[in-house]
């Protein structure tokens, strides 16, 4: 790693944008992510800015049940992510479906066989600690270059793992 790509590495761990998606879910973990903007938890006072288009995020963040209309518009958000980026899986209905499950237009199976996830943040839902210590890891990822889909570039590019 180069300089300026040392440099760019520490910007998005620094100052981390991120997107969110509620892909069909009660609503409650968008009310625990909501304090994080609040004086209490401050997360701009780390960095991390909310921003409404995937298009300026290197964070998103997922919540909800996969349902069979919110799979086209998760694939398309996840595409709009410029590279690199994380994938932060917010509460136990991305995984699992949660109290959701089984019913007719949920699509039963986890979000990570749609779109790389790099963090799980289980409850039900999470805390707003919990979702702030979920974004610090995916950032620390995206320095690292760690990400799945950082992993994944590099395996096309036939350049192998990072060290």
């Amino acid at each position: 790693m180069n300089l300026i790509e040392r440099v760019v590495a520490i910007s998005r761990r620094r100052s981390p944008w991120i997107c969110r998606l509620n892909a069909g879910s009660c609503n409650g973990c968008d009310i625990e992510i909501t304090p994080l903007l609040s004086p209490r938890y401050d997360a701009e006072q780390l960095g991390i800015e909310l921003h409404g288009t995937p298009k300026h995020a290197d964070i998103v963040l997922i919540s909800g049940t996969l349902t069979l209309r919110s799979r086209q518009a998760i694939l398309d958000i996840y595409d709009q992510v410029p590279s690199p980026k994380a994938v932060v899986a917010l509460g136990s209905c991305p995984l699992s479906g949660n109290v959701f499950a089984g019913s007719p237009l949920v699509l039963g199976q986890s979000l990570d066989s749609l779109v790389p996830v790099d963090v799980w943040v289980p409850g039900c839902p999470p805390r707003p600690q919990a979702i702030l210590d979920g974004i610090a890891r995916a950032a620390s990822l995206l320095e690292e270059g760690a990400t799945r889909s950082q992993m994944e570039s590099l395996l096309e590019g036939g350049q192998g793992r990072p060290s």
